[in-house]
């Protein structure tokens, strides 16, 4: 007797769906699983064996062969555990092969016949949904996660012996989230930009990359608070809309870091990798391709602290993710794309001492030296950041004073109206920041008067600037615009984007 369920596997971010085919015949007993199963999809007839008899099921003495459809797709991990043993189960007439026509399964067995979670159950849902099924069986703790796919029935089981009774009658109540409420809550950050003394003009910075989601780079001596006012600048982005909520859960389930309490990611992500991460934990890749830091950060941040001591094709390889808002991972059985649109934000010093431009013979450096150092930082990656921000030493009157800086709060209300009014803006343009503008959009969003004509053309001359910087300025100039909500770039505005562009003349030239 033959039986069919309908499970799914990954690819790259993404589910697509698996047939498991299975067949009970009379010969000798044998267990047999193909269509390009790894080692941990055919270790599943030993989990299915077990978890079938200690469940009182008992284990057919025949001949089975389970066939895992499209055969010329590699499939990996223990997902189809419980549709392999839920088509034995339809072999053994214990249950239905209506009862399960049109629903989707997928789950990891103990020996004892509990179901364990497993990793991207929101992309295989969302593809089983996109294909029609509008009902699925997932492990108890993945339940919340798959239910986040709006129209699906989700039903999560704990046992075999639960999932048996479920389809043979006694049903079990579907998962119901609010996911609305779930994606409102959130939770407010400790750390403030209140209580960072001095460095305005490094604040003014921030909010201007948080407003259009710009890369910034932050320059200044040992401890004159780069690494504090980075931290803090997550309490400054526009919150996740819903579908960016969804997108960023999606990576994170992949790599298995969702937890049942928490299975939507409603923050924008902050990820900070040491500066010993290596070029395939930082884009992704290995054996079998794995999302990295530029796509745990996708929609989010990517600060990279002491940006020199990044190995140096670890940094180069950040090029192609930052213009294309992706990385693609090319393999010998496959090529696979990674969404990738982070804000990247870098902070350094200015030389290995790290005293050099700050004033003062503190400076033990020789030319030679600072200019090595300042090396590991190609031009072209330096040619992708947008803004420049020169952190200068603070002074014991900054640090005395008792008064408040301005809180996170109200620096975010202004980044909040800047982001909306780009929203509106861009309603038909497929982005939603000023940083994702084309060249042809651009020329559309980015029109200058002739005295701002003039002022770009001096400083395009003067600065020697590349293509890409000259369009890098043109949309910083257009989120301070916003951010002063005006509809045009005035020459204030064109004259502050541009000083975000000259450190490095200072450092590099």
């Amino acid at each position: 007797m033959i039986s069919k369920i309908t499970s799914g596997s990954l690819l790259g971010v993404e589910g697509y769906l698996v047939d498991v085919e299975i067949d009970l015949s009379n010969g000798l007993p044998a267990f047999d699983i193909v269509g390009l199963p790894d080692s941990g999809v055919k270790e599943a007839r030993e989990r299915v064996r077990t978890a079938l008899k200690n469940s009182g099921c008992g284990f057919p003495v025949k001949h089975i062969t389970v066939n895992l459809a499209p055969a010329d797709t590699k499939k990996e991990g223990p997902a189809f555990d419980l549709p392999i043993a839920l088509g034995i189960l339809v072999g053994m007439n214990i249950i239905k092969q209506e009862a399960v026509e049109g629903m989707f399964v997928t789950g990891e067995l103990s020996l004892d016949g509990s179901l364990r979670p497993v990793h991207g159950v929101i992309s295989m849902v969302h593809s089983a949904y996109r294909n029609g099924i509008r009902s699925c069986i997932v492990p108890w703790q993945n339940g919340e996660e798959a239910a986040l796919v709006e129209g699906m029935e989700v039903f999560a089981v704990k046992d075999l012996g639960q999932l048996i009774n479920h389809l043979n009658g006694d049903r079990i109540q579907p998962v119901e989230i609010d996911i609305h409420k779930v994606f409102k809550e959130t939770s407010d950050y400790l750390l403030d930009f209140a209580d960072v003394k001095g460095q305005e003009n490094v604040k003014r910075a921030l909010e201007i990359g948080a407003a259009g989601s710009h890369n910034v780079l932050m320059i200044g001596p040992p401890g004159s608070g780069k690494t504090m006012l980075a931290k803090r600048l997550p309490a400054i982005l526009p919150d996740l809309s819903f579908e960016e909520s969804i997108q960023v859960t999606k990576i994170y389930s992949v790599l298995g870091l969702i937890s049942h309490k928490n299975s939507l990611i409603t923050k924008r992500p902050f990820r900070s990798p040491h500066h010993t991460v290596s070029p395939v934990a930082l884009t992704g890749g290995g054996r079998i391709p794995r999302p990295g830091e530029v796509s745990l950060a996708h929609n989010g941040v990517l600060f990279l602290d002491e940006l020199p001591e990044f190995q140096k094709n670890a940094l180069e390889v950040l090029r192609q993710p930052m213009e294309d808002g992706q990385v693609t991972i090319a393999r010998a059985n496959g090529t696979l794309t990674y969404p990738s649109d982070f804000m990247l934000l870098t902070a350094m010093n200015p030389c290995p001492c790290g005293h050099h431009g700050s004033g003062g013979d503190k400076c033990t450096c020789t030319q030679e030296e600072i200019k090595r150092y300042l090396s590991k930082v190609s031009g072209p990656l330096l040619d992708r950041i947008d803004i420049q921000a020169e952190v200068s030493p603070v002074v014991y009157e900054d640090l005395g004073s008792r008064k408040s800086g301005e809180t996170s709060a109200r620096i975010k209300e202004r980044v909040v109206r800047a982001h909306e009014i780009q929203l509106v803006r861009y309603s038909k343009e497929k982005i939603m920041f000023n940083s994702q503008l084309g060249a042809k959009q651009i020329e559309a969003y980015c029109k200058l008067g002739p005295a701002e004509e003039k002022l770009l053309k001096s400083a395009f001359d003067s600065l020697k600037l590349s293509a890409r910087g000259y369009h890098r300025i043109l949309k910083v100039a257009r989120t301070i615009a916003d951010l002063d909500y005006s509809e045009d770039i005035s020459v204030m505005h064109l004259a502050e984007a541009i000083q975000y562009r000259s450190l490095d003349r200072k450092y590099w030239n």
